[in-house]
């Protein structure tokens, strides 16, 4: 079966994309990044696909001669870095399912949520794509799973393992008594295989799941143990603090916990595991036995360990360059001059090349802000530390010697900006 395949480079996409091909089947992965997808996956057909600007069925005609099914999963949590909800979810998916009516392909499948009914335009966006298709007269499957988790890990289930690792004790959220029954994202790939290959799950709405109902407490308390670490006491955060981590997430466009999240979680994520086994004939394992067939390794450790350190981390660079910036731009012009000697600059010079330089920083703060050019901002840090650091090595060599070693500390500066930039890379 030839199976053009959305978000075949997400978490949950490119486990089917894993699953599919296994089985013998041709995937056609319609992405943003071809290349990266055709790196990871050798045996498939990668075509540029921008769900954000796809949203006429003419732009999805092209792409659908020798097509046998689809299988949308393509998603994000949020508006954020020029990515539209309404096009990704809505828009885009509405297109591409008519066009495969048009086309006559009969089998569809759609990767939607548990948690459509939530008051968010995650959820409301979902919806809207699941009942387009339902309305066409073909053999659709909207499948709705719960919390889905793996040994990879993107949004959602990345922030619980984060909390599992937490030393000595594991924050959640109030109580900790959010329930969610998850599932394993391999089970989850065999479900749609089964729907794409057998035709016992057409017109249905099925929502995946595992056979077992958890508290987020329990999960949690699960991925600390696949990480081989103690067990710890829960820690209650209240409420009100993740609100307010959340909404400095939705303004800053990243972190480990935005407004979205946090109100779908409220929603609730549990499910009918045991209609979803009935109804697939696939038993999906528990949590436990899933994750102890994927021993973790030291790398699933340092991810979740550096998850909830990557705002911290981010927070700390931006504070150093703002207080930079500020600094040189409240400085007073004898004093710019005066930290300038023996580069034979008169003081409207070297006022004018200090405040430059605070511009500068300023902007490397915004950048860190905005968060839509990780690399810019990375090479914009490491040419000004490592401008800073030869400027004043030359206006004072002994600077690297003098108490409390004022230049020796770039050098941690420098890796830390580093960290930085690889924690950036979210998939």
């Amino acid at each position: 079966m030839r199976v053009l395949l959305t978000g075949a480079n997400g978490f949950i996409g490119s486990a089917i994309a894993a699953s599919l091909t296994g089985r013998g089947h041709e995937v056609v992965a319609a992405v943003r990044d071809p290349e990266k997808l055709t790196r990871r996956f050798p045996r498939a057909t990668a075509i540029a696909a921008d769900l954000n600007s796809m949203t006429t069925e003419a732009a999805w005609l092209p792409h659908l001669a020798g097509i046998n099914a689809i299988v949308n999963c393509a998603g994000a949590l949020h508006d954020r870095h020029g990515q539209s909800l309404v096009a990704i979810h809505t828009d885009a998916p509405r297109a591409l399912f008519r066009a495969a009516a048009a086309s006559g392909i009969r089998k569809v499948v759609q990767i939607s949520a548990v948690s459509v009914g939530a008051p968010t335009a995650y959820a409301e966006t979902k919806l809207a794509a699941d009942r387009a298709l339902m309305a066409l007269n073909c053999d659709w499957v909207v499948l709705r799973p719960s919390i889905v988790y793996g040994a990879g890990a993107f949004g959602g289930t990345a922030m619980l393992r984060a909390l599992a690792a937490a030393p000595c004790v594991i924050p959640v959220i109030g109580a900790g008594n959010q329930k969610v029954t998850p599932i394993h994202v391999d089970d989850l790939a065999s479900a749609v295989a089964i729907c794409l290959e057998t035709g016992r799950c057409n017109r249905q709405v099925l929502e995946p799941a595992g056979p077992e109902t958890l508290t987020l407490a329990e999960m949690c308390q699960h991925y600390r143990l696949w990480l081989a670490l103690p067990r710890a006491p829960l820690l209650h955060v209240p409420r009100g603090l993740i609100a307010a981590a959340a909404w400095i997430g939705d303004r800053l466009g990243s972190g480990p916990v935005t407004s979205t999240s946090l109100a779908q979680l409220d929603f609730g994520n549990a499910a009918d595991g045991a209609a979803f086994a009935k109804a697939t004939g696939l038993k999906p394992r528990g949590m436990a036995e899933a994750l102890a067939a994927t021993p973790s390794q030291t790398g699933d450790l340092w991810h979740a360990r550096a998850y909830l350190l990557r705002p911290l981390i981010r927070a700390a660079l931006v504070l150093l360059w703002l207080g930079s910036g500020l600094a040189g731009l409240l400085a007073t012009p004898s004093s710019i001059h005066a930290a300038l000697p023996g580069l034979g600059l008169n003081e409207t010079m070297a006022e004018l090349i200090g405040r430059g330089a605070s511009l500068i920083d300023l902007a490397i703060a915004s950048l860190l802000v905005w968060g839509r050019a990780p690399q810019l901002a990375f090479l914009a840090q490491m040419l000004m530390v490592v401008g800073y650091t030869m400027l004043l090595t030359f206006i004072n060599p002994s600077l690297w010697s003098e108490l409390f070693d004022p230049l020796l500390k770039n050098i941690p500066i420098l890796a830390l900006i580093a960290v930085d930039r690889i924690l950036a890379e979210e998939r």
